[in-house]
């Protein structure tokens, strides 16, 4: 059976006309989008196009996977039968019938269409203003050939355009390896069509740069912009906006600020979302000089300053400890008429909380609601952090059940502050008790709360119950560090019990652990505590050999223990004239300098 060549492809009847870079932008001229007539068939009597031609029609209602008669023809079926079928439609098949009969064949096991086929029937498609459909029939094709397949598609696509001006299969290809993840390929076909004088492919570009700009490097997108806008593409502020962010979020708020200079080179007059964007970029990087000439630059331009740049800058010099400038900035908002948000008021009363200032804190929180400010959330926890911080519990509790009544259910972090503040203060039942409560509504303890807990047990003289604790956090998955286990070994240690001292040392190091001078020097309090020296020697020399360095404290500890348990005379005479014992030598030296006193005639 003679089947239709890719010459014969080419002989559809060429559109009226091209169409232009901007009617590219939407989708094509209207001469493009024409019905097109094919060809007369080479083979009239062609049977299997005639036989697939009347399978197709015989059924439009149903779906074509119940066709027995196309069935039938499919073990015979090629590749180029389809192409055919598609470009020469011999019996006027509508458009969509076409499209499910490719689908039909694309999806059955074993039947595997040619690239060429599959680029034709994105043509017909497009020339059929089925653009949705023309574009999964591209992205079907790029999801078979991947990486690096750019160039190869394209000759695809150039030799089955045949009479399709089009060059809507080309955004869409672009479009494809875009959401493919596949920039270079992206890139690689923008290159292609400008190397053969196609129009800007607008909706490619578009898209390409947006997926650049949420995926890949500010320096990339800004590349391609750069590419893409010396071809055509129409510049915008909005994309000059969203690739000055991009920039600011990674504190490269040099590039940024060339960007913004870049906007009136291009026409562009900057936007109040460009200065806002750069002034937060400079507050991010603590530049807050830049970030306020920026603000003049912005109001002799014409824009006012709005709560969002208040917001920056007073943020920005809140985190410096500026808080007499803050309060400035926040004042010049009220003589303009500019209600502070929630975020501002936030902001205030988190550094108020930060310097220990609870009642400042708490001043800002009434003049938020006497402003009609309906506070967060995030500022309900903010204002109970910094209660707990003082060790103000009584009212840390009232705020949370004031955030209760209106509304509000406490979150893990407001129970994580709450919990860790009682912990601090050691009430122990007290923090229990919230702990039940967590649990009732189903909220975890995270690291945190664990080690608050833990801490809070120990100071308690709760070791056992701490211990237990450690084990429940093990046992959920989390992971405590170095000061969690030390703290625990701790408590063991100045009750006594050195042996389950070392039993936690032998499960931290199995963790994965590897513990430091202030671990060792904990175990080693205890056994010089209880007289154990030559223990304490085992150790230190065991320390040593592990790589771990003893310090100053380490030595003194065992100065201590030969004191009290080694029977050395004028213990105190010597160490006062050495001083602070700070290495191993000076400590080797000393307890030599003790052994020979004490073994002198004059003091046996």
């Amino acid at each position: 059976m003679a089947n239709l060549s890719l010459s014969k492809v080419r002989l559809l009847r060429r559109d009226a006309s091209s169409p232009s870079a901007a009617a590219a932008a939407a989708t094509f001229s209207a001469g493009a989008a024409a019905w097109y007539s094919p060809p007369p068939p080479c083979h009239p009597h062609d049977p299997t196009l005639s036989l697939l031609s009347e399978a197709i029609s015989s059924s439009p209602a149903k779906p074509l996977s119940s066709n027995s008669s196309l069935r039938k023809l499919l073990p015979s079926l090629t590749s180029d039968h389809v192409t055919d079928l598609v470009t020469r439609n011999p019996h006027g098949l509508s458009p969509p019938s076409l499209f499910s009969f490719f689908n039909f064949v694309s999806a059955q096991p074993g039947f595997r269409l040619a690239v060429g086929s599959c680029c034709a029937v994105a043509h017909f498609l497009c020339s059929h203003r089925m653009f949705a459909e023309a574009q999964s029939v591209i992205n079907l094709v790029v999801s078979r050939k991947g990486k690096d397949s750019s160039p190869s598609l394209f000759r695809s696509l150039l030799e089955t355009r045949g009479a399709h001006q089009s060059v809507f299969v080309f955004d869409a290809l672009i479009i494809a390896y875009a959401d493919a993840n596949c920039v270079p390929d992206a890139i690689q076909c923008f290159r292609l069509m400008r190397k053969r004088n196609f129009p800007v492919p607008f909706r490619g570009c578009g898209h390409l740069l947006h997926r650049m700009l949420r995926n890949s490097s500010p320096e990339a997108a800004w590349g391609f912009y750069m590419e893409i806008l010396h071809a055509g593409y129409p510049a915008n502020t909005y994309s000059f906006n969203n690739l000055m962010s991009r920039f600011c979020k990674v504190g490269k708020v040099k590039s940024a600020r060339l960007l913004f200079d870049e906007m009136p080179k291009r026409g562009l007059a900057p936007s109040i979302v460009s200065f806002n964007t750069l002034i937060s970029g400079y507050c991010k990087v603590g530049d807050l000089e830049e970030g306020f000439g920026l603000k003049r630059v912005m109001e002799k331009s014409g824009f006012q300053a709005d709560v969002f740049t208040y917001g920056t800058l007073i943020n920005g010099l809140c985190k410096e400890s500026r808080i007499e400038d803050a309060n400035l900035l926040l004042k010049e908002m009220s003589e303009r008429g500019i209600v502070p948000n929630d975020v501002i008021f936030t902001t205030l009363i988190d550094r108020q909380c930060k310097n220990g200032r609870i009642d400042i804190a708490t001043d800002i929180y009434q003049q938020m609601l006497s402003t009609g400010v309906r506070p967060d959330l995030v500022t309900y926890n903010t204002l109970i952090n910094g209660h707990c911080r003082v060790g103000a519990l009584k009212e840390a509790r009232k705020l949370v059940e004031e955030m209760k009544t209106i509304g509000f259910n406490p979150d893990k972090i407001t129970y994580t502050t709450l919990f860790d503040g009682i912990c601090k203060e050691g009430d122990i039942e007290s923090a229990l008790d919230i702990r039940n409560e967590m649990v009732e509504k189903g909220i975890e303890l995270d690291n945190v709360a664990f080690t608050a807990l833990i801490s809070g047990l120990c100071k308690a003289g709760r070791t056992v119950d701490a211990e237990r604790v450690l084990q429940e956090m093990l046992k959920v998955g989390i992971r405590p560090d170095d000061a969690t286990y030390t703290m625990i070994m701790d408590g063991f240690c100045k009750k006594g019990d050195t042996k389950m001292g070392f039993k936690l040392l032998k499960e931290m190091q199995s963790d994965g652990h590897i513990p430091g001078v202030v671990t060792y020097n904990v175990l080693m309090n205890g056994l010089c505590k209880q007289g154990q020296m030559k223990n304490a020697k085992m150790l230190l020399d065991a320390m040593m050999n592990l790589g771990v360095v003893p310090d100053d404290i380490t030595y003194n500890i065992l100065l201590d223990g030969h004191c009290k348990h080694g029977n050395f005379v004028n213990f105190g005479k010597i160490r006062d004239e050495k001083g602070f014992i700070q290495d191993y030598a000076s400590y080797t030296s000393l307890v030599n300098e003790l052994t020979k006193a004490s073994k002198s005639p004059r003091n046996g």
